[in-house]
C-alpha cells in the first residue's frame, strides 16, 4: 500500500462526528469560561480557546470534503485571533496602569 493511500486510510478511520463533538466540547468549555470567570487574561484564553474550536471544525470538513476553503479560513481566524491577543493585551495594559485592577466587574473606565 503506497503512503498517500496509508494516510488517507488513517484519516479515514477517525469519523466527522468525533472531531465535531470535540469542536462542541471545546466550544462549551470556553463559552462557559468566558461566562464565569472575571480574571481577563483567562477570558481572552477562553475566547482563544472557542477560536481554536472553530478551527478544528474548519479542518474536519475541509479534510472530509476535500477542499481547501476550510483551511484558508483557519488561517484567517488564526490571523484575526493573533490580532485581539495584541489589542486586548494592550487594553488591559493601559488599565492596570491607570487602575491597578483589572478585574472585570470593577473596570468601569470607558463609561462615558
Amino acid at each position: 500500500m503506497p503512503e498517500s493511500q496509508a494516510v488517507t486510510a488513517a484519516a479515514a478511520a477517525v469519523p466527522l462526528s468525533w472531531y465535531l463533538m470535540l469542536s462542541a466540547v471545546l466550544f462549551t468549555i470556553g463559552v462557559v469560561g468566558v461566562l464565569i470567570k472575571r480574571n481577563p487574561i483567562v477570558i481572552f484564553m477562553c475566547i482563544e480557546l472557542m477560536l481554536n474550536s472553530v478551527n478544528v471544525t474548519f479542518i474536519a470538513f475541509a479534510r472530509y470534503l476535500g477542499d481547501t476553503g476550510g483551511l484558508m479560513f483557519t488561517i484567517f481566524v488564526m490571523a484575526v485571533a493573533a490580532a485581539e491577543v495584541a489589542v486586548g493585551l494592550g487594553i488591559l495594559i493601559s488599565i492596570f496602569r491607570s487602575r491597578e485592577n483589572i478585574n472585570v466587574d470593577e473596570i468601569n473606565i470607558m463609561q462615558g
